[in-house]
């Protein structure tokens, strides 16, 4: 289980953890910087192809171990309370915190399954407008940097609401 909420939670510790809090939201960023192209020349390269698939295996991993987790009943760290000890030694107080020392939010659970939720719609999306299979392939391509925005705002999300609180904490 231990092993799950590693890979689950990984998160970079620097402060470009601003930009890119977690590996998923790095590499939607990174799609989406590469989505340019695409959308000016008028034609997907292999390389893109390529990092797309390599997206997708960094939806689906954190993807699969939190069904996982949440199957064996685990929630988001901001929608749980720590433990007092664990309070104590590194908030320096107690009382209805998480793990990162900010007022439980159990609405964060729910918000963090729909980011995640959009974040495979917008993968599909962008498969679609890939392969052209719903509007013309070279109109598609126009829209590939919007979608990519998309989902990086999405993976972003996805991490955010698992760390910190909403607006109206403890509801």
């Amino acid at each position: 289980m231990d092993l799950l909420r590693l890979i689950h939670g990984y998160q970079f510790g620097t402060s470009l953890a601003l930009l890119f809090p977690t590996p998923y939201a790095l590499a939607t960023l990174i799609l989406f910087v590469w989505s340019l192209a695409p959308a000016l020349k008028g034609t997907v390269s292999r390389s893109f192809l390529v990092w797309l698939r390599v997206t997708w295996a960094l939806t689906l991993i954190p993807g699969v171990t939190g069904v996982l987790l949440s199957l064996s009943g685990a929630r988001v760290p901001s929608a749980t309370r720590a433990a007092a000890d664990y309070l104590q030694e590194h908030c320096g107080r107690t009382g209805d915190l998480s793990r990162y020392c900010q007022p439980v939010d159990p609405s964060r659970d729910g918000e963090h399954w729909m980011y995640a939720a959009f974040a495979l719609l917008t993968l599909y999306l962008l498969e679609v407008l890939v392969k052209g299979r719903i509007i013309r392939h070279e109109r598609g391509l126009k829209f590939l940097p919007v979608a990519t925005l998309f989902l990086y705002g999405c993976a972003y999300m996805v991490g955010r609401v698992a760390v910190l609180p909403g607006s109206t904490p403890g509801t």
